[in-house]
């Protein structure tokens, strides 16, 4: 019959998918989900991608006398991020700690991943007279240890001065600590964290041993000639 013919299966199956054609297109651009998955939120790219620089040290590290902000950490911190550098500056300075209390702590130290190590530990021996071989047994201890739990870490060791206060002999020896480790170990050596600091009364505080906030300037610069060139 005509009335069935009209309505035929293969009629109604075009004139049904005209209808589900004209509803996607009414409904607008379907969602590519292999679009949204190739970019992943800004902050998973920074987590998967940050390194860390962790400053290693006594009071001088910790910024003694200073605001947080003030300390050279907080000041590489923002050097960094105002270069656009992924990596983050954290701060394991603890006023008046000497070598072997150093040693004694590293170990929690050291349980995350760490890319750069910069070591400043020996002033409050030398002030002490603590023996200078004992000081650099200590130091050497921490070197090992940093290579051993962390293969390929970049570690960047601070020389230090003292005052003659204990005589030549004992001055010179302790000034040869730093030197000497950094070519027996291969690592990245700052001839003199407090130069330019150190004798300075306008860029020291009153006890003429911890820098002022803008003495501490000067210290990151120091820590920067040495730390830029492999950041």
């Amino acid at each position: 019959m005509h009335r069935n013919e009209s309505y035929s299966p293969p009629a109604v199956v075009k004139l049904i998918a005209c209808v589900l054609i004209l509803t996607l297109f009414g409904c607008g651009d379907p969602v590519k989900p292999a679009e949204v998955q190739s970019q992943p939120p800004e902050k998973e790219q920074l987590k998967i991608k940050e390194k860390v620089i962790l400053c290693f040290g006594n009071s001088l590290t910790e910024g003694y006398g200073l605001k947080p902000e003030e300390s050279y950490p907080s000041l590489l911190q923002n050097r960094i991020d105002s270069l656009g550098l992924n990596y983050r500056v954290v701060n394991a300075g603890i006023s008046g700690e000497t070598t072997a209390g150093g040693k004694s702590r590293l170990g929690w130290v050291l349980k995350n991943k760490v890319d750069i190590f910069v070591l400043e530990l020996g002033a409050n021996d030398g002030l002490r007279g603590i023996p200078i071989e004992e000081t650099k047994r200590n130091l050497q201890s921490i070197i090992d240890t940093v290579q051993v739990k962390i293969p390929g870490v970049k570690i960047i060791l601070a020389g230090m001065q003292i005052p003659p206060n204990l005589g030549e002999k004992y001055t010179q020896e302790f000034q040869a600590i730093f030197p000497t480790l950094a070519e027996e170990n291969s690592v990245h050596l700052i001839p003199f964290l407090l130069r330019g600091v150190a004798g300075e009364t306008e860029l020291n505080q009153e006890d003429g041993i911890h820098p002022t906030a803008e003495g501490t300037l000067q210290v990151m610069e120091n820590i920067w000639k040495v730390m830029e060139p492999f950041l």
